[in-house]
């Protein structure tokens, strides 16, 4: 939730004339009972400071169980020492949430102030109606009410102060009786009567109470957080095994990436994500996000040794730093200034790393150490399903792809048109037109220059073919020297232009031989005919339209005198 600067400077104005004025104004109207008690009042805020510092965790929800040692004190020592160990409190918790960083600053004296105005009210209040703070006697009832009063106060008062918080500071539009609201309440029911057993047994044995009550309230909340500790890092484990299984489904290379980024980023505070592959002596960059957002690959390479990335290559070594000031001397410049938290895993694959994970949060300790045998698996599971993904994109253009000019290969290309029919019985597809191209008189040039000179030729006029196509529509080798292209919506007019287009790029630029018998580059010229046909106005299946470039190219083309492009027509 985000505060508009000008609130933030009016909560900072409004601590700066309220807190100090009114603890001065407690001080005096009711002066605290300390005297002889330093070593008491000292072990009461000790004990503060330790409860304030070791909140419990329950579904990611941080439960402050300190009001039961505020009832204890206030009712033993005054309004005015109940203030102080409260301000206290509140700097110590949020010492230990770590949220006092730049932007958020304001959280200090909005609870701060939020604290006081508890303790005020309800101490005045609570004086108000008779109650003093001194030992009360067992049969002193109305000392006991009192105080239960007081109790009940300072909860309602809490919550008045909170939901005023909610709507008019942070502008939030969550329900007020939500999930908070009820733990809240239930802890208050809970730790209020441990509060007065404290009061009551400190009148008794003295700091001993302390002992007695304290130290079995700290073990339970050291307890329940190792078993929520505990139950989280289980809860990972299963989520990373559902995640790498996930990626073992995935068969692309950028798939497996995009999951990965993506189950990250639930799991974790990413703000920041790279994942760099190891290329013999260097580090490549294969993907950058940032804000959330996919960036361009254009970081230079990293060696060993160089940066957090580097060391942990080199290393084979996991890094984490929760904050900017113990990594800042360890980059480069590649990482983003407002970054502070930073995880770094290596991606290993039988004892070899092939590459490296760096993870960036804005928030300091933004990740625990658990979290790096976490990522450490899921690494471990990326690794496997990247080379399963690499294995079959081989497999799979292999057995699509010619391996002399890299482009789709005739089992490829007839799927392919038979897709693209079944498109047009679907009406979503209004036209598909075909270009088939032969190169002129190509043995003569075999037996001229060597085999070898003519598939250097091959290769260039599918590069060719290729950058004039681009997204327009398929290239395949259609076998030999023919080639087809497939024009998914493109009229015969259309088609007839992109063909007559392929023609001059053949026929008006040189091709050059590099492995020519005398060693020399040599220039050759060629020339290609070429066969239009568009379904359904020439062919209603897919073997027809074939024929009918086919027919178009070797009729209408070839026999014409060759270097042109012919149209089907029936007549």
């Amino acid at each position: 939730m985000q505060v508009n600067p000008q609130m933030k400077r009016v909560i900072f104005i409004v601590w700066l004339i309220l807190v100090p004025a009114g603890m001065w104004y407690t001080y005096e109207s009711h002066p605290p009972h300390i005297s002889g008690h330093w070593i008491d009042v000292l072990a009461f805020l000790l004990l503060t400071c330790v409860i304030a510092c070791m909140p419990i965790v329950i579904n990611e929800m941080f439960i402050f169980l300190i009001q039961w040692v505020a009832l204890a004190t206030f009712l033993r020592y005054g309004l005015f020492v109940e203030m102080v160990f409260a301000q206290v409190a509140v700097i110590a918790l949020l010492l230990k949430l770590q949220i006092l960083r730049k932007g958020q600053l304001f959280r200090l004296p909005l609870n701060l102030i939020m604290f006081f105005l508890v303790s005020l009210c309800s101490g005045l209040i609570y004086y108000a109606l008779g109650g003093q703070t001194r030992p009360i006697l067992a049969e002193d009832t109305t000392s006991l009410w009192l105080g239960i009063l007081y109790a009940f106060l300072s909860y309602l008062i809490n919550q008045l102060i909170i939901s005023f918080n909610l709507y008019f500071i942070y502008k939030s539009k969550q329900p007020y009786f939500g999930k908070d609201f009820f733990v809240e309440t239930i802890t208050t029911l809970i730790t209020f009567p441990i509060g007065f057993v404290l009061y009551i047994l400190y009148n008794q044995v003295g700091l001993f109470a302390l002992l007695f009550v304290g130290a079995p309230f700290v073990s339970l909340s050291i307890i329940f957080n190792l078993y929520y500790s505990s139950e989280k890092i289980n809860e990972y484990l299963q989520k990373a095994a559902e995640i790498g299984h996930q990626m073992a489904e995935r068969l692309q290379v950028k798939d497996v990436i995009d999951l990965f980024i993506q189950k990250l980023g639930e799991m974790l505070p990413v703000d920041y994500a790279y994942i760099l592959e190891a290329n013999e002596d260097e580090l490549i960059l294969i993907r950058r996000m940032e804000a959330g957002k996919v960036q361009s690959n254009d970081l230079p390479p990293v060696k060993k040794n160089e940066g957090i990335s580097g060391r942990s290559w080199a290393n084979q070594k996991a890094y984490l730093y929760s904050a900017r000031f113990e990594w800042r001397g360890l980059t480069s410049g590649r990482i983003p200034d407002d970054a502070e938290s930073i995880l770094c895993v290596p991606i290993v694959r039988n004892r070899k790393v092939i590459g490296v994970l760096l993870l960036a949060s804005k928030r300091r300790r933004a990740y625990e150490k658990f979290q790096l045998m976490i990522i450490d698996i899921l690494c471990s599971y990326f690794a496997v399903a990247m080379e399963n993904a690499k294995h079959y994109e081989v497999t799979k253009m292999q057995s699509e792809r010619c391996s002399l000019t890299k482009l789709y290969n005739y089992r490829y290309f007839e799927n392919l048109l038979n897709e693209e029919f079944e498109k047009m019985t679907r009406f979503a597809r209004k036209n598909l037109s075909l270009i088939i191209l032969d190169i002129d008189h190509f043995k003569k040039v075999n037996d001229t220059y060597g085999h070898q000179s003519g598939n250097e030729i091959l290769r260039d006029l599918a590069s060719r073919i290729s950058e004039i196509v681009e997204v327009s529509g398929t290239v395949a080798r259609y076998g030999g020297e023919e080639f087809v292209v497939l024009l998914p919506d493109a009229t015969k007019i259309e088609a007839y232009q992109m063909a007559e287009h392929i023609r001059q790029s053949i026929a008006n630029r040189p091709f050059f031989l590099r492995q020519s018998f005398d060693y020399n580059q040599q220039q050759v010229m060629i020339t290609a005919s070429i066969g239009v046909a568009t379904a359904l106005e020439d062919a209603e299946d897919p073997l027809a339209l074939i024929r009918h470039a086919d027919r178009a190219l070797y009729v209408g083309a070839k026999r014409a005198g060759r270097n042109r492009v012919a149209e089907y027509s029936s007549c």
